[in-house]
């Protein structure tokens, strides 16, 4: 993430839009209150008469401990005629494409396997149950979880199945609908993530299993970030990637792409290594292609930079005002060595998907000088060719589960009085109050929001906060996405608090130091805030991919 550049005393970015004033407490609190009604009203329960429900027994699954945050096959037992809703991502055996949610008709001693995914920072899970060839369903609302839902069933709204749309697709489709179609049976689950065997708490192995972890984004950044000295090496002389300063010539620079090439091509992409030069302005990006198998000249991106911020004054130099040596840095842990690896780790799982829209998985260059990676990117697109969403990662990490709010920003911002991007909001909340049971963080961010704007959630202290929001701040390469129409997601912890923002101290183990709370080592607390936004861009993809999030400008 760039900005303003306290050796240089100026702003590095120079097409920054104006902030917009800041929002009044009652023009956000009357927002709010609209979003949560904006899908269709779910109406009452027992709009039909409820007879003859089945029972929860009445339906079997196996096996009986279900893993989890991965992919498993479940099998699904009617001891009763019914209809059974599974709300969680499946695939489909006819398409093996992902689908969100598919509802079930089961006569008396029928079965059915089912590959799903279950949340895997939730290990609540819950299937409904209803009459035979029921149409219509109860669901919850964005910012509860399904658990929190059967406590209280007056919020939510409604969906009803549908005809699949993917070519060969076998499993009905839920879409929104009017109504409930009356009361369900709610059977309640749990399930068991994978653990390495390998670590403890301390290391944070509750996130270290399932198809994809927090676990291998911290792992990841320390190889990075890695300064043991390599006599071998001639490019920046360590075991990591130092040094990663964009500029024609820069030997790590270079080194570090050739690398990241071989990286993405392991996992099975089409990699492209992109060079841009215009005048002074250079740039040089890595994207790996997936082509979608429905839709290939749509392309769903997810980007982070991979340059970090260049020395400006000495590294020995003291800045005044500051206890920390130098402006710019040789490893980048926060900004971005934590983006990258994220994009790396969603990369490497995704790769093998078979997915509706073209994947594009890309580590910008120059993002420090102005965006200029991936602004060259976005105004260089082939012929034919839209970006449905972009999904961005950019100091994420010194977050939630830290003392630090976890900032989860949409746009583009439109008015800066009302959240314009709707759909995006609900689908962000959706994701994070069941997927990772996070609903008493996001409801304690929409408060800390409204009351202050975006400001505040990237340089104080917090706890247990995670704010959704449409943001105002061109900081990042969402931007460049935004600038063409593109409706993006993104995620970061704090910024402008942090001391060793573009700074020396800028390492793995500083980081550690940050995040380390009463209860939980700053390692452990790093996997889990890692294994939470990659989880939450993945889930994010996995929603675009079958419906993309429109711009709603």
């Amino acid at each position: 993430m760039f900005g303003y550049n306290d050796s240089l005393g100026r702003w590095v970015q120079q097409r920054k839009r104006p902030r917009p004033a800041m929002r009044s407490l009652h023009a956000r609190a009357v927002l709010l209150v609209l979003l949560m009604f904006s899908a269709p009203f779910a109406g009452c329960f027992g709009e039909t008469a409820a007879t003859g429900l089945p029972d929860s027994e009445d339906l079997s699954v196996r096996p009986d401990l279900i893993p989890g945050g991965e992919w498993t096959t479940i099998d699904l037992k009617a001891a009763r005629d019914m209809s059974v809703f599974l709300p969680y991502f499946i695939q489909d055996p006819g398409s093996l494409r992902a689908q969100n949610s598919t509802v079930f008709d089961l006569m008396e001693g029928e079965s059915v396997s089912v590959s799903v995914l279950f949340p895997p920072r939730n290990s609540d899970v819950v299937m409904l149950l209803g009459d035979y060839g029921r149409t219509n369903w109860p669901i919850r609302a964005a910012d509860e979880s399904w658990m929190d839902w059967t406590m209280d069933r007056s919020s939510g709204s409604a969906v009803m199945v549908a005809p699949n749309e993917d070519e060969n697709g076998e499993w009905r489709w839920v879409i929104p609908a009017e109504t409930t179609g009356g009361d369900v049976v709610v059977k309640q689950m749990t399930t068991e993530r994978e653990q390495r065997s390998d670590l403890t708490e301390e290391n944070g192995v509750n996130a270290s299993g399932g198809w994809l972890n927090g676990r291998d984004v911290y792992e990841w950044v320390d190889f990075i970030t890695d300064e043991t000295p390599d006599p071998t090496d001639p490019y920046d002389g360590a075991v990591g990637y130092l040094d990663r300063w964009i500029g024609n010539g820069n030997p790590a620079y270079e080194d570090a792409i050739t690398y990241f090439e071989g990286v993405m091509v392991g996992y099975g992409l089409d990699v492209q290594v992109h060079r841009f030069q215009s005048g002074t302005l250079w740039a040089v990006n890595i994207c790996g292609y997936k082509e979608g198998t429905v839709y290939p000249d749509e392309w769903l991106v997810f980007g982070a930079h991979f340059d970090i911020a260049p020395y400006a004054t000495p590294p020995t130099a003291i800045i005044p005002g500051t206890e920390q040596q130098g402006y710019g840095t040789r490893t980048g842990a926060y900004d971005n060595a934590a983006g990258t690896s994220m994009v790396l780790t969603t990369a490497s799982v995704l790769a093998d998907f078979d997915a509706r829209r073209t994947m594009v998985f890309c580590l910008w260059s120059s993002e420090e000088e102005g965006l200029w990676g991936s602004s060259a990117f976005a105004g260089d697109l082939p012929d034919g060719v839209t970006v449905s969403n972009y999904l961005n990662l950019d100091m994420a990490g010194i977050n939630y589960p830290g003392d630090f709010a976890l900032s989860v920003y949409l746009g583009p911002d439109g008015t800066g009085d009302v959240i314009d991007q709707t759909g995006m909001y609900h689908l962000a909340e959706w994701i994070g109050a069941d997927a990772f049971d996070l609903s008493y963080q996001i409801e304690r961010g929409r408060a800390e929001w409204a009351a202050g704007g975006e400001s505040p959630l990237w340089e104080n202290n917090y706890q247990d906060m995670v704010a959704i929001y449409e943001s105002p701040t061109a900081r990042s390469d969402h931007d460049s996405f935004q600038q063409i129409g593109v409706a993006t997601l993104g995620w970061n912890g704090v910024v402008d608090g942090y001391p060793c923002y573009h700074k020396t101290c800028d390492k793995l183990p500083v980081m550690e130091e940050y995040m380390a709370t009463d209860n939980a080592t700053g390692e452990a607390n790093l996997v889990h805030s890692w294994d939470i936004v990659t989880w939450w861009a993945v889930y994010a993809f996995l929603h675009m991919d079958q419906a993309p999030v429109p711009n709603e400008l």
